[in-house]
């Protein structure tokens, strides 16, 4: 019992003191399978170069991700 005691107290406390999750943003997309057959893509690729070697030997093509925004930290004055 004192066991299910600490691990909800581990539990509880990991989620009220955990920092906020957010998604990933790269700037590059790969679309599986070709144009023309409408193929899942994954936008997960900091390179162009590192896209291109995912396709490689499935087919596809990469493009550049229209919902990229570069990451910029705030200025400090």
């Amino acid at each position: 019992m004192r066991l299910l005691f600490l691990l909800l107290g581990i539990v509880i406390g990991a989620a009220a003191f955990g920092g906020s999750a957010s998604a990933q943003n790269y700037p590059w997309c790969a679309v599986y399978g070709g144009a023309d057959t409408g193929g899942a893509s994954n936008c997960g690729f900091v390179t162009f170069e590192q896209c291109l070697e995912t396709l490689r030997g499935m087919g596809g093509f990469c493009n550049r991700n229209t919902q990229y925004i570069p990451y910029s930290r705030p200025a400090y004055r």
